[in-house]
């Protein structure tokens, strides 16, 4: 009965602890960094759907996004993975089966680090997509 009563208590502790941590909204938890502060450089790799195409999730998340951020060392304030799962239009094709977006403090950084990985980063497109992205670079306004 009594190891009954520690275990509930532990158990009641626990989930008061873990609902209480305070939830950071649209930040990096590694840096504290707002991902929607004004003036940030946001790239959006996005990955067409085209039907017959393919897309190793599991491989981009593993292995590719990481080693491109580890391409961007410090200039770096985050990066997102989306898994495409239907269009904004009821009936309608799939626009994006994913996207990678790496938000940076510099552009200049960003092509700095970019320019000289290149052709590693284009040879690894072969592990996971047989898609050529779509690349847009833009600032974040709000």
């Amino acid at each position: 009965m009594q190891l009954k009563l520690i275990l509930s208590f532990l158990l009641l502790t626990t989930c008061v602890l873990a609902f209480s941590q305070k939830k950071p909204s649209g930040k990096s938890n590694e840096q504290n960094i707002d991902v929607t502060e004004k003036g940030l450089i946001k790239i959006s790799i996005m990955y067409p759907y085209t039907e017959g195409k393919t897309f190793n999730m599991e491989y981009y998340e593993t292995n590719h996004m990481p080693m491109v951020a580890g391409f961007l060392g410090s200039n770096l304030v985050r990066y997102t993975i989306e898994k495409g799962l239907s269009s904004g239009i009821p009936n309608q094709p799939l626009p994006y089966m994913a996207i990678g977006t790496f938000y940076v403090k510099s552009l200049s950084e960003y092509q700095a680090a970019i320019a000289p990985n290149k052709d590693a980063i284009r040879a690894d497109f072969a592990n996971y997509t047989n898609v050529m992205p779509v690349i847009l670079v833009s600032e974040v306004v709000k």
